[in-house]
């Protein structure tokens, strides 16, 4: 069996100095020697969803897909706009309703905001949507980050030990998730 797993990482925040893409590569940083975690940071560059749209035409929805298809597991981070998680990456989502590429597949989502309820109301609508395409998680491969600009410093390096161990056990917990997806595929 391959030991090599691949975990696609999404923020949902275009901004190119975003706490939530820091919180992202700390997890990075985080994945043990057999993991490789990427950043994929083409969701702005998707059109609107439109169902009637070709979309196996378009390059960057085709870009997309496919590396939401070669990953074994996700992690998203979103932040929270007007309690919910941003119209881009919701969006992005849209895009793999109908080509199933999120089915079965084990996903951990995180959400981090400078407000004490860490972005909970984004978190639960990110939850949401992932059920609705299928995804694989728990209560484990989910968490909120309250008060995250006094975890971050002046470079967006994570500073703070317990964020930091919450996210190796959510990162644990994918990781744990995808190993006995690939077992159960070789039995």
């Amino acid at each position: 069996m391959n030991n090599i797993i691949n975990i696609l990482a999404v923020s949902g925040s275009l901004r190119s100095n975003s706490s939530n893409t820091f919180i992202l590569k700390a997890m990075m940083a985080l994945a043990p020697a057999n993991v490789h975690i990427y950043l994929y940071d083409g969701i702005g560059n998707l059109p609107f969803f439109n169902p009637e749209t070709e979309y196996d035409a378009l390059t960057t929805v085709k870009d997309w897909r496919r590396h939401v298809q070669a990953a074994d597991g996700i992690i998203i981070c979103t932040p929270e706009y007007a309690f919910n998680m941003p119209g881009v990456l919701k969006n992005a989502l849209d895009w793999l309703v109908g080509s199933g590429e999120l089915n079965g597949k084990p996903v951990a989502a995180v959400s981090a905001s400078p407000l004490a309820t860490g972005g909970s109301k984004a978190l639960f609508s990110l939850e949401n949507t992932l059920t609705a395409l299928g995804t694989v998680k728990s209560e484990h491969t989910l968490l909120t980050i309250p008060f995250l600009v006094k975890k971050l410093d002046a470079a967006g390096v994570l500073t703070d030990e317990v964020t930091r161990q919450q996210l190796s056990n959510v990162l644990s917990a994918l990781i744990h998730t995808i190993e006995q997806i690939k077992m159960n595929a070789v039995e």
